[in-house]
């Protein structure tokens, strides 16, 4: 007995060591379809997917063809996530089927199942050379795939471990321990938002060779027509009136969130950074590495969201424009996260005891009026709404907010759902439970974003802190550069929320400080322990408070700026971001006064400014 046991364990070791296998990544099919790649969580999952995202529509087959290694027979397994099951326990409305030559390999619909990404057992499918494979979604409803794995083993599932899972998937892609170099930079910036587009313009304007690392297709992160926030604050005020002039050239024109694509411009955005010569962009790419000895970067690693292939710059400087510390993280720069303890700075907007709290992230959406009556299907996937608790509007934008407890760095995906899923649960009980008299009978979701726009997460710290006292008392720094503009905003659950939805708000209010026009000090821009690491835009140097003021989009490109004028004088003297401020700050002041934009441009920056107080009796200034 023992003799015929060992024999069939030496049979299924040979099996499976002479076992063919094909991994296809979602995100690499050569037609997406209707489906779209969402990179948000690789630094989660180590890998976008493709998302069915069809606001209740299904969308159109995803397809590519595959050449496998060998003739015969292939079990299937697809990594999927059924994404409602952390509000409902039964079967998940992201379901879709995967097809081979055009037929189904099961009856049972996959992406409906289980509490985690997983990989669901998809059936078998007998295989000469080559086979069509498709993505079949049946809702609309954002099913989801990673990542399809053929084998002629049955019993070789892939692991679901996350460290081992990557480890298979760069042995599979056959991607390298090391990416290959893309070139040697002056100056690398990480995102390309607002701040990150203005600190690779300003940097190259003034002479050095950029790279400009952005994870979307688009530009302008928050304000791109993926997320549609509008700009907020003003530009050329404070001491240097000439921060600012870069964003007449490539930021739209018109405000307002949650509007049509074209408000957001995203075309000029694009145009803008291609026309400068010292740039070169390199987007799709994720930021997933970071290299580093003697207390700075040598080099950030770089993945293509759709081929998975990598890439290496190297540069002597480096900018975290990334709006959640990203880079400076990957390479173990001090930050925090979360609301600070009254009693650390003497802040009155701060609790007495310090939280994980922070400003959460919107999904926004809108509706449109059609010429006919329109449906919209059954949507109850553990929360359901009243004639009392229903939102009955037509459109969300900033109030609907989500995911202020959770951290948005390890739990983005589960705050996005969030998002999406009381959208379709508010729309489905409006369209089906709603009398025609309030005007929701012929309108339909004519736009739901699938990107979180996030208002915060880390804030890397520099060799200044900026706290609430700095700005309410104006204890002006000799260092100070962009100019606050926007109040002291803070977001908290709304109490008429609360009241149906405890502990799992989903609309928002803001309370706000009024401020005089304050120059953020500079050592707030670079770094206190990665000594070649500048940041701009909102995971700069300062407190939970006080960033309630400079988030917003046009202080965030002025920040940049900044950045990038103190990156040329780097390369010009040969220096750290710490030496400017030591030896060479008559130099950045002499730069941010003349400016790098074209300040003969009007100024087409006039919307959504907010108040600000006239300028104070008194000045303080820091000693």
């Amino acid at each position: 007995m023992r003799y015929r046991i060992l024999t069939a364990l030496l049979l299924a070791i040979s099996l499976s060591a002479h076992a063919s296998s094909l991994w296809v990544e979602a995100e690499a099919f050569a037609h997406k379809g209707g489906w779209v790649v969402d990179q948000q969580f690789m630094d989660m999952m180590g890998s976008p997917y493709l998302l069915a995202h069809g606001m209740g529509v299904p969308v159109r087959d995803a397809k590519t063809t595959c050449r496998f290694p060998e003739n015969g027979t292939y079990f299937i397994y697809v990594r999927t996530y059924n994404w409602t099951s952390p509000w409902y326990e039964g079967a998940g409305p992201g379901r879709f089927y995967l097809l081979v030559n055009g037929r189904r390999t099961t009856s049972r619909p996959l992406g409906a199942d289980g509490d985690a990404w997983c990989w669901q057992a998809a059936g078998r499918v007998s295989v000469k050379d080559e086979a069509e494979i498709a993505l079949h979604d049946l809702t609309g409803f954002e099913g989801r795939v990673d990542a399809i794995y053929f084998t002629t083993d049955a019993a070789d599932l892939p692991p679901q471990d996350d460290t081992q899972l990557r480890t298979l998937r760069r042995r599979m892609l056959n991607l390298p321990d090391q990416a290959p170099s893309a070139g040697v930079f002056d100056l690398v910036v990480c995102g390309a938002g607002t701040a990150g587009i203005s600190a690779a313009a300003a940097a190259a304007r003034l002479g050095l060779k950029v790279a400009l690392v952005n994870d979307r297709p688009v530009l302008g992160g928050n304000n791109s027509s993926e997320i549609r926030v509008h700009m907020g604050g003003h530009i050329n005020i404070g001491p240097y009136e000439r921060l600012g002039d870069l964003q007449k050239e490539f930021n739209p024109s018109s405000g307002g969130n949650a509007k049509p694509a074209e408000y957001y411009e995203d075309a000029r955005k694009m145009d803008f950074v291609k026309s400068e010569p010292n740039i070169s962009l390199f987007a799709p790419y994720h930021v997933c590495r970071a290299d580093t000895a003697g207390g700075r970067i040598t080099s950030v690693t770089a993945q293509h969201i759709e081929s998975g292939c990598e890439v290496r710059l190297v540069a002597p400087l480096f900018a975290d424009c990334t709006g959640d510390g990203a880079v400076g993280y990957l390479a173990g720069a001090d930050y925090r996260m979360g609301r600070e303890a009254e009693s650390e700075f003497h802040e009155s907007r701060a609790p007495k005891e310090a939280d994980t709290y922070t400003l959460g992230a919107s999904v926004m959406w809108y509706s449109e009026e059609t010429d006919e009556r329109t449906t919209f299907p059954k949507f109850e996937y553990g929360v359901r709404f009243t004639d009392a608790s229903c939102e009955r509007v037509k459109m969300g934008e900033w109030t609907w907010e989500t995911g202020m407890q959770t951290d948005k760095t390890r739990q983005l995906e589960r705050v996005r759902d969030y998002g999406m899923m009381i959208i379709y649960s508010n729309w489905s009980y409006l369209k089906r439970h709603m009398p025609d008299s309030l005007g929701y009978a012929k309108r339909r979701l004519a736009w739901v974003s699938f990107m979180a726009g996030k208002r915060e997460s880390r804030r890397l710290l520099g060799d200044y802190i900026l706290k609430q006292d700095d700005v309410t008392r104006y204890l002006l720094h000799e260092d100070g550069t962009a100019a606050l503009s926007w109040p002291m905003d803070l977001h908290y659950p709304d109490p008429k929320n609360t009241r149906y939805f405890p502990g799992a708000e989903f609309k928002t209010i803001n309370k706000n400080t009024h401020i005089y026009p304050y120059p953020i000090p500079y050592r707030c821009l670079y770094s206190r322990n990665v000594e070649n690491l500048f940041m701009a835009g909102r995971c700069i140097s300062v407190t939970h408070v006080v960033h309630g003021s400079v988030r917003v989009m046009r202080t965030t490109g002025m920040t940049g700026e900044v950045v990038g004028m103190a990156a040329s004088l780097c390369r010009r003297h040969g220096i750290l971001p710490r030496e400017i401020y030591r030896n060479h700050l008559p130099e950045l002041k002499e730069l941010m006064t003349r400016g790098v934009g074209k300040p003969e441009l009007p100024n087409n920056q006039t919307y959504n400014l907010n108040r600000l107080l006239p300028t104070p009796p008194q000045v303080s200034t820091a000693k």
